[in-house]
């Protein structure tokens, strides 16, 4: 007897202990994502079983949360939870309905004790909410859809107090490039709730395919709904249909079956915003109708890539606003979603210049341009919605031309547009391309499947910050919350769907939910381990994120150590690094702690599996020079997703890559480079020399010429020389030219170089008139 006895508390250990380390954090607390205003762990553990009661008011709200954690958790479990009485005390999880200022629409508060759980908020969404936490503080395997055996259901006792800092927070997803079915919609769906996530962008029409029936014009599902399929085709070179080939690829969603996934989000707290592009992006809408654009020639569903996409709606045909209206009120119809998304994005504005129709509206109109010409457009159908008790929500190109008076701007070019809505009262959802675009690389594109670009990694997303600095406390309230983006021209299956949002949507949740003080890109990276493991038991095809080693200076707060740290979106791997120029192996360096550089070095740094380097490892070369780590002073600031770490970027050691957006490149739109450096004491200079990038197809030329000046400590200029650029701006291919002045007997305290900028794009180049950019890295003072 007392050898079993020993053997099941063993035993019983074990299964906790399993279960508690699982759900530890670096704070060892549970490890939840996104993390809670307030946590307290609290002795003891709740243990979940069949026996357990569910007590919840017999109000509508309540119940139907209390069923779909029923539901849940009968699977995984094999329970059937049965209700109980407000007379059961113990073994019980309790849904109450509270009157609580603190909590808001979407917060709540959870107790957890080894006698019950209790879970308290206003509404059904924090109800909701908290029910999504509960999941986390139980073992992983409660996200399996099978039964699983041998798992003791235990949950950590806990207080917890909870609310989103955002009240938008969204996923969208492109069904047009490439159409996705049903039961994966519902499975996106799962996943933005499981992040406490409340807003599902569906993106329902666009060229490559129109996905929504419209009764009252059949075609559009009939005809605009379908393209050839050119699916072994790289999607930028995919051939036209030949003479009476059928169209093939493609499907759209009846209105039962969007009514039964409204339903299904709703049920999850989630808001469906269709979005119906116009008066761009329309072209699939032309091979079905053909004289609602401006030629009145009938198109084909594009196969793949269609830039510039000139086949728009005809602005200045009535039977347009007939047609969107139609179409606008069956969409309605479908959608409770106070908001309609109506795209307005990219609209190449080509026709309208030439069509007698538009130009007749713009007269008419007593309009400018045909950018008034398409705000027009937009306050015609915002007049239209708000009129049906419609909120309009448009890309934030609709501030083009003025913008509609009850607008919301979806900022997805930057912070710009948000920070230009907000400034003029009104409210924008921020989704900016450089932090938000799930579609881009987040890991090394030769290790990764082929994307449309970019490079957006977890860590990345992590650090997103949705509230611009450019605004003021007022103004700051109009940024409604972020979301990411999913578009899918390189996106063809829900798997490669789920890849390229997951496990970025995770880090996009946390800062949309939780307060800014509580993020913690290390203690994140180490919950993450737990919500892979959930990621597992639902079977969700998950990215391990990047393997890169970031190299990083850091100065020490004197200035007098330079140091460099390596960091990882892997803590569970260790890095090995070289600093002689060979590659790193298990018997290299293994890295600890930051490392002391004192004198040019190249390092390699790599992330070993099992003794194995992961990919491939990362190289920079650290110049030690006279500038290393000095006060630098910009007099024209970079734009900001080109800003790096501002003036510190010049003065790092680090050299920029051939990639223009690798955070060692400082980009100037228009201004010119000027830098002065401070080298805190009358040194001797030899040699000045700073890079300048060219890629012409993107807008970036060589300065036209570079001013070399060095000053006295009192800010006297002692000598200066300019050197012109030898680089063709015609070429084609990226090229990285070095500038680089040489003094003799010259001694100064200040270094400033001034790169002139050639101002706009010249004559023969696609964005004549255009400003140019100019890119510069490392200012080296030898």
């Amino acid at each position: 007897m007392k050898l079993k006895s020993i053997l099941v508390f063993t035993f019983l250990a074990v299964i906790m202990i399993t279960a508690s380390v699982d759900l530890k954090s670096q704070n060892n607390e549970p490890a939840v994502i996104p993390i809670p205003v307030e946590m307290k762990v609290k002795q003891g553990k709740f243990i979940l079983n069949e026996k357990t009661k569910l007590v919840y008011p017999d109000k509508e709200e309540a119940r139907q949360v209390a069923e779909y954690f029923k539901t849940w958790i009968a699977n995984p479990t094999g329970f059937k939870l049965k209700k109980g009485s407000k007379k059961t005390k113990t073994n019980v999880i309790v849904f109450q309905l509270v009157e609580n200022d603190t909590l808001g629409d979407e917060g709540y508060l959870l107790d957890v004790s080894p006698e019950k759980v209790i879970i308290s908020a206003n509404t059904s969404s924090g109800l909701f909410y908290g029910v999504q936490m509960v999941f986390q503080l139980l073992p992983p395997e409660i996200y399996s859809p099978e039964k699983v055996i041998g798992t003791a259901w235990l949950m950590p006792a806990v207080s917890i107090f909870d609310k989103p800092r955002f009240g938008w927070r969204g996923m969208h997803l492109d069904v047009s490039r490439h159409f996705f079915p049903k039961e994966f919609i519902k499975t996106y769906i799962d996943l933005i709730a499981m992040h406490k996530m409340n807003v599902f962008h569906w993106h329902l029409t666009d060229d490559n395919g129109w996905r929504i029936e419209i009764k009252k014009y059949p075609g559009l599902t009939k005809i605009s709904a379908w393209r050839v399929d050119r699916e072994d085709q790289p999607w930028r070179e995919r051939t036209p249909p030949k003479p009476g080939e059928k169209a093939t690829y493609g499907g759209f969603y009846t209105q039962d079956d969007i009514r039964e996934i409204v339903k299904y989000a709703a049920e999850r707290q989630i808001m469906v915003l269709p979005e119906i592009e116009m008066p761009g992006h329309t072209s699939e809408v032309f091979a079905a109708y053909p004289w609602l654009s401006c030629t009145g020639e009938k198109t084909f569903v594009r196969p793949g890539s269609y830039w510039p996409g000139t086949d728009v709606f005809c602005a200045g045909n009535d039977s347009v606003f007939t047609f969107l209206e139609d179409v606008l009120d069956e969409v309605m119809g479908l959608f409770p979603s106070p908001y309609i998304h109506i795209g307005g994005d990219e609209v190449d504005k080509t026709n309208w210049k030439k069509c007698p129709k538009c130009q007749k509206r713009i007269k008419d109109e007593h309009l400018k341009d045909e950018n008034e010409l398409q705000s027009w457009f937009v306050k015609k159908i915002e007049s239209y919605l708000v009129a049906h008790g419609k909120k309009l929500i448009g890309w934030d190109e609709i501030l083009e031309g003025g913008l509609a008076p009850e607008a919301t701007v979806m900022s997805w070019r930057g912070t710009e547009g948000g920070i230009a809505s907000a400034k003029q009262g009104h409210d924008a959802i921020m989704c900016p391309g450089t932090h938000c675009y799930f579609d881009h690389y987040q890991a090394d594109p030769d290790f990764e499947p082929e994307a449309i670009g970019g490079f957006t990694t977890l860590k990345k997303v992590y650090s997103y910050e949705p509230i611009p600095e450019e605004l003021n406390k007022e103004e700051a309230k109009h940024i409604l919350g972020t979301q990411g983006n999913v578009w899918t021209e390189f996106i063809p299956t829900p798997d490669r769907a789920e890849y390229m949002a997951v496990p970025r949507i995770t880090a996009l949740a946390e800062v949309a939910w939780s307060p800014a003080s509580k993020r913690n890109w290390l203690d994140f990276r180490e919950r993450l381990n737990t919500q892979f493991k959930r990621f597992d038991y639902m079977g969700v095809n998950y990215s391990r994120g990047s393997w890169k080693v970031d190299i990083l200076p850091q100065m020490s707060n004197d200035g007098k150590k330079y140091t460099i740290v390596l960091e990882t979106e892997q803590p569970d791997y260790p890095v090995y690094y070289t600093l002689d120029g060979s590659g790193p192996n298990t018997h290299s360096m293994l890295y600890r702690k930051p490392i002391l550089i004192d004198s040019t070095v190249t390092i390699k740094a790599g992330i070993f599996d099992h003794g194995q380097l992961k990919e491939k490892y990362a190289e920079k070369s650290i110049i030690f020079h006279k500038a290393l780590g000095k006060p630098a002073r910009l007099t024209n600031q970079p734009v900001k997703r080109y800003g790096g770490k501002g003036a510190l970027t010049l003065v790092d050691g680090m050299t920029g890559s051939r990639r223009y957006n690798d955070g060692y490149w400082l980009g100037f739109d228009g201004d010119n480079l000027d830098i002065t450096i401070d080298l805190e004491k009358v040194k001797p200079v030899h040699q000045v020399t700073v890079n300048f990038y060219q890629r012409q197809q993107s807008w970036i030329f060589m300065p036209i010429e570079v001013i070399f000046e060095v000053l006295d400590a009192d800010g006297n200029l002692l000598t200066s020389q300019t050197v012109k650029t030898q680089t063709d701006s015609k070429l084609m291919e990226i090229v990285i030219e070095p500038f680089a002045a040489k003094f003799t007997d010259v001694s100064g305290r200040y270094v400033r170089v001034i790169g002139i900028n050639r101002g706009t794009c010249p004559p023969w180049h696609p964005g004549a008139g255009d400003t140019c950019w100019i890119f510069t890295d490392e200012v080296v003072v030898e």
